[in-house]
């Protein structure tokens, strides 16, 4: 995860707008003035050129005027999040396709990746039904039915790694931890779009907001590798985040899929690792950022497969280009385990600056063709 991630907040109206769960798309080209929001970020606002919009599909233009960081999101009225663009720098523009049926929503600017943003109501109308695609379709129903597989195979994982800390068994929860993670990292997307699940899982120490107790995996990590110790406090954590994945693993069935969340989500995927896993910050007290790496990679390149018969015939330039990418940094990553279908990585501290940069370039070369997926799948 990154440094911060949305608070854990109460739901603000109780309004059913929804974006489309099927495999919908509209032939209206995004790219026409009257289906293009353009987002101002600066360090104190957040201007949009639209405030209402038919349904369908929608882009957001967005230029970051501000001196800090931002992150620019689509939110249902509870706050769960539609689409997002992370990590937009300082006089930096970012294109980002939405998917969105008849309702309220609200765009948020992020400034400094901290706290709930600031915020502009957008009210989405009617609008003439999408055409549907079968093939879409298809890739929703195959992804829907992949993030609840790894949903589901985490809990057992889950449960022998909190289940040796209960224990008081320190070296048999350091093995457990990394594995216990990996169908969590294919389908971060997933558990994000909820808003409330993520920050009580997967927070690290200084992406808390204020007033935030420290719970989940990274306060764990910190108790078995830095404080080399378990006690009560520490098996009452690993408790709580049982309790909480199963509650992910009830709801991933229930979240909202269209073609283009899962093309966002396969680019935030990708946003995760650079700003995460390259720099060694997320799992920076086990040193396991690889096998997290990893399963970034595999999920962005799962959504990415199951839309690419659609993507390919819109632009098959694109797909080329990222089936060659992709094959790039899998090749890359065989570098750092004996065993390709171990997830057992070289500890992350023992890659040289030079091999994480090496690294980062490889992310970089993937993450500029994928952010033009969700554009090619709704042409």
């Amino acid at each position: 995860m990154r440094a911060a991630r949305l608070s854990v907040l109460t739901a603000v109206a109780a309004v059913t707008a929804v974006t489309a769960v099927t495999g919908c798309t509209s032939k209206s080209d995004a790219k026409d003035g009257d289906r293009v929001i353009n987002v101002t970020a600066t360090d104190s606002k957040c201007e949009t050129s639209k405030k209402e919009i038919s349904a369908g599909h929608v882009e957001l233009a967005i230029e970051n005027k501000g001196s800090k960081v931002t992150e620019v999101y689509v939110l249902f009225p509870d706050d769960r999040v539609v689409t997002e663009r992370e990590n937009i720098g300082p006089g930096t523009k970012q294109r980002v396709t939405a998917e969105v049926k008849a309702g309220d929503y609200q765009i948020a600017c992020k400034p400094g990746m901290k706290g709930t943003g600031i915020r502009q109501d957008l009210k989405v109308t009617g609008g003439t039904a999408a055409k549907r695609n079968p093939k879409l379709d298809k890739a929703v129903a195959d992804y829907r039915e992949y993030a609840q597989e790894q949903a589901d195979a985490t809990i057992p994982l889950v449960k022998t790694f909190t289940e040796a800390i209960k224990a008081g068994d320190l070296e048999a929860a350091k093995k457990a931890y990394a594995p216990s993670r990996l169908g969590w990292e294919r389908t971060e997307p997933i558990a994000e779009s909820f808003g409330d699940i993520d920050p009580l899982t997967d927070t690290r120490e200084d992406g808390l907001e204020d007033g935030q107790k420290w719970t989940g995996w990274h306060r764990l990590e910190k108790a078995l590798w830095q404080d080399k110790k378990i006690g009560d406090e520490e098996k009452t954590v690993a408790g709580q985040l049982v309790t909480d994945l199963e509650d992910w693993q009830k709801r991933v069935g229930k979240a909202e899929i269209t073609p283009t969340s899962m093309a966002n989500g396969a680019k935030e995927l990708l946003d995760e690792v650079a700003t995460g896993k390259v720099t060694g910050e997320e799992d920076r007290y086990s040193h396991t950022d690889l096998s997290d790496f990893k399963a970034n990679v595999e999920g962005a390149q799962k959504a990415y497969e199951l839309l690419k018969p659609v993507a390919q015939t819109n632009d098959a330039a694109l797909t080329t280009e990222l089936d060659k990418r992709f094959a790039a940094l899998n090749t890359l990553l065989d570098k750092y385990r004996a065993d390709k279908t171990s997830y057992d990585f070289v500890s992350y501290d023992k890659v040289t600056e030079a091999q994480r940069k090496e690294l980062s370039d490889a992310v970089n070369a993937l993450a500029e063709p994928l952010s033009k997926l969700a554009a090619a799948v709704v042409k």
